[in-house]
């Protein structure tokens, strides 16, 4: 399989995830039991990972787990940034830009030390309403990141929570 195919597959199975993980309703509430929830898995496999919800400007959510540093903050807003602006994960733009051969800032303009189109930022979507705010994870390896927020999503989302 090709690397264009592969990243057509990926970007696929992305957009699918967006479509699928979408809240009937978010509140701060919800921002605080999710934002444990993923505290709680990631500390529960030994990782340190800095987690960060908000709702439109506003952060609901913040919390670094022991082993993480300022940095980790840093990425995570970078992260958050590209999915608000772009409305998608940030893994999704990292996968479009990669098979574009382009950089966020060849493509769009945009500065890379305020936007970073990596994997670890998914948009928060509630039905009827569209993307309201962002969930973003800083830490791990590879797609590590995406991974932890969209299992996280998933049992709770089926959960009914």
């Amino acid at each position: 399989m090709s690397g264009t195919m592969k990243d057509a597959e990926l970007l696929d199975a992305l957009a699918r995830e967006e479509d699928e993980l979408q809240f009937e309703a978010f509140t701060n509430e919800t921002a605080l039991r999710l934002g444990l929830e993923l505290a709680n898995r990631a500390m529960a496999a030994g990782q340190a990972v800095t987690i960060d919800i908000r709702r439109g400007p506003q952060q609901l959510f913040h919390y670094a787990c022991p082993g993480t540093s300022a940095d980790n903050d840093d990425w995570a807003a970078r992260k958050a940034r590209v999915a608000e602006r772009f409305l998608c994960s940030s893994y999704r733009m990292e996968i479009e830009l990669r098979a574009a051969g382009r950089t966020i800032a060849e493509r769009y303009l945009l500065d890379p030390s305020l936007y970073a189109p990596y994997n670890g930022a998914f948009p928060i979507r509630v039905r009827g309403a569209g993307a309201i705010g962002t969930i973003a994870v800083s830490g791990l390896p590879g797609d590590g990141d995406h991974r932890l927020i969209v299992s996280a999503l998933s049992d709770y989302l089926a959960a009914g929570r």
